[in-house]
């Protein structure tokens, strides 16, 4: 991994290119995360402090602020290639931020630009719905539940792509997308086929190769959409493929399915699978002091934050769609997202896993 890749994601129109500004800032937090003097390592102070501790709490604009008077990329190298000195896993550290900021900046861009859906694109759901309220509020439920759904699937997919890599290499391992990998599906004999599973983490233990799963929870969600008959058969063709199968679920939420799921894992070869503040353990201990702490300040407290909110039902919400903004508000808080739908749509065509083998 080089600074350089660190700074963009993607190619043509939906390039996504870190400024020198966002490089110095997103440096520096690295800096600060691990309580190191920044000075020590030759990176020039910043003129504002943060206007947060917390990374999350602070817009993605003000990152790109400042370009003006922030160092040029190539004059940021000196500082980050004597940080890797001091320690090898800071190069992982900036990268999995960086990696982190990017797709935040691409999730914005998709927000602002995702287009309203046609009638002429969903007119035809109606049929189901037709007549039973208003026809204008009909028109206008279908479209926002269209948008909602839209927006909801790009944001599936760029999770996906950014949370998988970033634990596999907490793990010290890598993702493997499914026209790479060696795990393949298994025919009604347990025969081989040519079609490839997706591994979340590959990595190498001594002699032992381990392919991990990861989930946030396991609950009868999967069953119901058809797809838990593909996670039961994942654990027995990771061990016909050579690979001990590791099962990691972060929630600590138990299930039947959660049950079901372990059981096939260990039959497989499994060690019991690593549940909750377990999972949590193992991937710190995996990661080591430097990235551990990416752990803790990054992915654990967004997932636990929202986890405990998870109860009861959820606020009446009300929609504004206005020419250049979409707001979204309940009694208590507002969120407003600028739009500019003169802007094209930043295509998904990315394969979440990493172009290296197992």
């Amino acid at each position: 991994m080089t600074f350089t890749k660190a700074s963009y994601l993607g190619s043509g129109r939906g390039k996504i290119s870190l400024s020198g500004a966002e490089l110095f800032k997103l440096l520096h937090k690295c800096f600060l995360d691990l309580g190191w003097n920044p000075g020590e390592f030759g990176l020039e102070p910043m003129g504002d402090p943060f206007p947060d501790r917390d990374y999350y709490r602070i817009g993605v604009d003000w990152f790109s602020a400042g370009e003006d008077a922030a160092p040029k990329p190539k004059d940021l190298l000196p500082a980050f290639d004597s940080a890797v000195s001091c320690d090898q896993d800071f190069k992982l550290y900036f990268h999995n931020l960086c990696a982190l900021h990017k797709r935040r900046v691409k999730y914005r861009n998709i927000l602002r630009a995702q287009p309203r859906p046609s009638m002429d694109q969903i007119g035809q759901r109606s049929l189901l719905e037709y007549g039973v309220c208003d026809d204008e509020f009909l028109a206008t439920w279908m479209i926002w539940r269209k948008w909602v759904y839209d927006i909801d699937n790009r944001s599936g997919q760029e999770t996906g792509y950014l949370f998988e890599p970033i634990l596999a290499s907490c793990l010290g391992g890598i993702t493997i997308g499914a026209k790479k990998s060696k795990v393949k599906r298994l025919d009604e004999a347990g025969r081989p086929t040519s079609r490839g599973r997706q591994v979340d983490c590959y990595c190498e233990d001594g002699d032992e190769k381990l392919a991990y799963e990861f989930k946030l929870r396991v609950s009868i969600a999967a069953s119901g959409q058809g797809r838990f008959g593909e996670e039961l058969s994942f654990p027995e063709e990771c061990r016909a493929a050579g690979f001990k199968p590791m099962l990691v679920v972060l929630s600590p939420s138990p299930s039947d399915r959660l049950e079901e799921l372990s059981e096939a894992f260990v039959k497989a070869g499994s060690e019991p699978p690593l549940i909750g503040d377990r999972a949590w353990a193992h991937m710190e201990e995996k990661a080591g002091p430097i990235m551990s702490k990416f752990l803790e300040i990054y992915i654990r407290p967004p997932l636990t934050r929202l986890a405990a909110l998870d109860n009861g039902y959820p606020e009446p919400v009300r929609l504004k769609w206005e020419k250049d903004a979409i707001t979204i508000e309940t009694e208590r808080a507002t969120y407003k997202i600028e739009r500019s739908e003169e802007e094209d749509v930043i295509e998904g065509d990315e394969e979440s896993g990493s172009e290296d083998e197992a």
